[in-house]
């Protein structure tokens, strides 16, 4: 409650009972407990009331075409559910009447409005993801170092030593 834990409310307990008194805490705790309660009725009716300025403004619909847009499976789902439903209303009509054939016309365009709309947001994903993926490999390798080739050493011919100049070599003879 509030956002304190066991540790704080006994510490708030403890200083209660030394400026109150045991005699008086009682009171206290139901005071405090009757106020809480009216908190929370209060919180209860403005949320519902806030819940009701909802409806009435149409912000479900828009909240609804925004969940569908960003999820279309779920969508999907949803426009069968309401196929469902608006399958059983239809029951409930004359199918022959006038009334039932136009409720029958327009759950069919609804149903093709839904499905369009859902491919439509599931390949606008689908193409946002192609090229979220495009771009986050032009960055990795942007980032990664290019691969460094191992330059060869030209070998370089050791020189052949030459003979020393000065004196012939002539060879010893025995004698």
């Amino acid at each position: 409650m509030f956002g304190m834990g066991g540790v704080e409310m006994l510490i708030i307990g403890i200083v209660a009972l030394i400026v109150v008194g045991p005699k008086d805490l009682p009171m206290l705790f139901r005071q405090v407990g009757q106020f809480v309660g009216k908190a929370r009725g209060m919180a209860r009716e403005f949320q519902s009331a806030m819940n009701q300025a909802v409806d009435q403004s149409g912000m479900k619909d828009v909240q609804s075409s925004l969940k569908a847009a960003t999820n279309p499976m779920g969508a999907a789902m949803n426009s069968v559910k309401d196929a469902a439903r608006d399958a059983t209303e239809a029951m409930n009509l004359d199918p022959d009447s006038e009334t039932g054939k136009l409720a029958a016309k327009r759950a069919e365009q609804t149903k093709k409005i839904q499905a369009s709309t859902a491919r439509a947001a599931a390949e606008r994903k689908a193409r946002e993801a192609t090229e979220a993926l495009t771009k986050a490999d032009e960055a990795e390798a942007a980032l990664a170092p290019a691969p460094k080739a191992k330059a060869a050493k030209p070998k370089t011919a050791k020189p052949k030593t030459a003979a020393k100049p000065g004196k012939p070599k002539t060879p010893k003879s025995k004698t």
